[in-house]
């Protein structure tokens, strides 16, 4: 694919604000330099955006304050005028009911605030797990020239000895206090190590999987998602950012010249490869959808199925995000899939060239994180695509996060109708359940919850994590944190709050689950699943809040990425007239 500059100079979108002497064009200006601009940064040259995510309430972005002034120091010497503006900040770690609810929220906010300001190009500033893809939703649907930078993972935790996870650790402690091999204050001790500077998850979780695949889908320059926050390289990487976006504004190089079904491809397989979230599934639905693009789980079975997963990180291998870095981080994963033929070399991205132009050069500095392909973690990775009567429209696992006896499966269900049914219940010792059965876990889809919480990893009864047991089948509409591990089958659609099959399960089927065949079955005749859908009755009480209401009414499925209906596709950047 070849890229042809738009002819420069042209008038930009920012000139219908500030260029002129109308009423208006002074309207404008006058205000703006209320900041102390001289009156030159006015003359024609473009205004570019820094949409900021920052919020001491989402932790992981709480750094970003530093990064958008670095990014405005390229800005401005490429001939720019940076203005930084705010946007909803859904964080992972302190938002309720999930932040899952408001990745919508935030990407009506962002289109919205982009259409509508003075800008002739964005620069992206995300790093919490759904600001990512809410940024680049946003951005699609307008489709003004637009880059992402990372916030970057925190550094290693270490605890007695041993690395610690984020997120992947915190599990592992809680289920060993559960099973008595952790003491309660061990735990507390713990704490210290999980969250040791600034920074998102230092596993190959959602936040690190998503920073990933801006990346692969060539929305941020080469490098981007692996540097740790508090390396003076993400400095570096955002002072480049905010120069080369200013050359895309030049250039009129959008998201729609981008994100196309070849781009998503090459996200798919460097997913597969690195061990990356399931979380993935629904965000890559999502921001196809907003270009355009009719991406399914189909293509993400057809593209990732035969992709191995090579790179050794929690939750599905050993090291984390320092390591992965020092290996040379995600532009070698996207080399070997360049010499493997699993690349479309010729996707172009934000840096004007094709991303094999990228990576063709680099080198890989530890093959015990980024593994030869005779040594990968999983030979068929990527993300497994489910279906049967129990997911007519399909559910996903991840295979390298897995326990592979467990990949083919029959066992008894034992069922949670909601999560407050399974927080009351799990801990009971008289619970009727063995490490052979299945646990099923109802309502908590994106309309069930509402807002389809990171649930779907439950933890296991006490008495099964007492055998030495670590692992059960888990079947749910939910989703899992992408710092979770084990046999676990998520995004069941449709979910139990539409009515789907997973609503009338009840405890005592019996359950199939072949990876290998990529089924999931409920062992009730076609008749008796017939009756039970027709005997089914809604059981969600009423949403409290306007937004809420609106997420119930509106959301769409997890097949699809759990958009909006009426925000899919994209809507451009005219806005409407002047009212002054």
């Amino acid at each position: 694919m070849s890229f042809t500059p738009a002819p420069w100079p042209r008038k930009l979108r920012s000139q219908e604000w500030f260029g002129g002497t109308s009423k208006d064009a002074i309207y404008h200006r006058s205000w703006m330099k209320n900041q102390g601009l001289p009156a030159d940064l006015f003359d024609g040259r473009p205004v570019v955006g820094i949409c900021n995510t920052w919020s001491e309430l989402t932790p992981c972005n709480a750094h970003l304050r530093d990064l958008a002034e670095r990014v405005k120091f390229g800005i401005y010497e490429a001939g720019g005028l940076p203005v930084e503006f705010p946007v909803f900040s859904p964080s992972e770690s302190t938002l309720r009911p999930t932040a899952m609810m408001y990745r919508n929220l935030c990407a009506m906010d962002v289109e919205e605030a982009v259409r509508g300001k003075c800008i002739d190009g964005v620069v992206l500033l995300a790093g919490c797990d759904k600001t990512t893809p809410a940024l680049l939703m946003g951005a699609a649907s307008v489709d003004l020239p637009a880059i992402v930078v990372s916030g970057g993972p925190m550094l290693n935790g270490h605890f007695r000895g041993e690395k610690v996870g984020s997120g992947t650790h915190l599990w592992r402690f809680s289920e060993a206090v559960r099973a008595g091999e952790m003491t309660e204050a061990e735990f507390v001790e713990a704490e210290a190590s999980m969250s040791r500077s600034p920074g998102s998850c230092n596993t190959m979780g959602t936040a690190s999987t998503m920073a990933s695949m801006a990346e692969a889908l060539g929305m941020a320059l080469s490098g981007n998602a692996a540097i740790p926050a508090v390396d003076s390289r993400r400095r570096v990487m955002a002072h480049l950012t905010g120069r080369r976006i200013v050359d895309m504004v030049k250039d009129d190089l959008k998201p729609s010249d981008i994100m196309t079904r070849e781009a998503f491809e090459n996200a798919i397989r460097t997913n597969a490869a690195i061990g990356g979230s399931t979380n993935a599934v629904i965000h890559l639905l999502a921001m196809a959808g907003r270009v355009g693009l009719d991406l399914t789980l189909d293509d993400w079975d057809r593209c990732g199925r035969d992709v191995p997963t090579i790179v050794n990180l929690l939750p599905s291998g050993q090291h984390l995000m320092e390591e992965f870095f020092h290996a040379g981080g995600l532009p070698v994963v996207i080399k070997r899939l360049g010499e493997a033929g699993l690349l479309h070399k010729d996707a172009l991205t934000v840096s004007g060239g094709t991303l094999w132009d990228e990576v063709r050069d680099v080198r890989n500095w530890n093959e015990e994180v980024i593994l030869p392909v005779e040594r990968a973690l999983a030979k068929s990775g990527g993300i497994a695509v489910l279906k049967g009567n129990l997911a007519p429209l399909g559910a996903v696992l991840k295979p390298s996060a897995a326990t592979p006896a467990l990949m083919k499966h029959r066992g008894r269900a034992v069922v949670f109708e909601d999560i407050d049914d399974y927080k009351a219940r799990i801990n009971d010792e008289d619970l009727d359940i063995d490490e052979s059965c299945v646990m099923v876990l109802k309502n908590c889809g994106p309309r069930g919850y509402p807002g389809m919480a990171e649930v779907g990893n439950m933890g296991l009864p006490p008495k099964i994590l007492r055998k030495g047991i670590t692992d059960m089948v888990r079947i749910s509409d939910a989703r899992m944190s992408g710092t979770a591990y084990g046999t676990v089958v998520l995004h069941t659609s449709p979910e139990a709050a539409r009515g789907g099959p997973l609503a009338v399960v009840r405890s005592g089927d019996m359950i199939e689950l072949d990876v290998e065949a990529r089924r999931l079955h409920l062992d009730i005749s076609d008749e008796e699943l017939a009756a039970r859908l027709a005997d089914w009755t809604p059981r969600m009480e009423a949403p409290a809040s306007g937004y809420a209401s609106l997420y119930h009414d509106r959301v769409m499925g997890p097949e699809t990425g759990a958009d909006f209906d009426f925000l899919v596709g994209c809507r451009g950047s005219a806005v409407g007239k002047e009212s002054h």
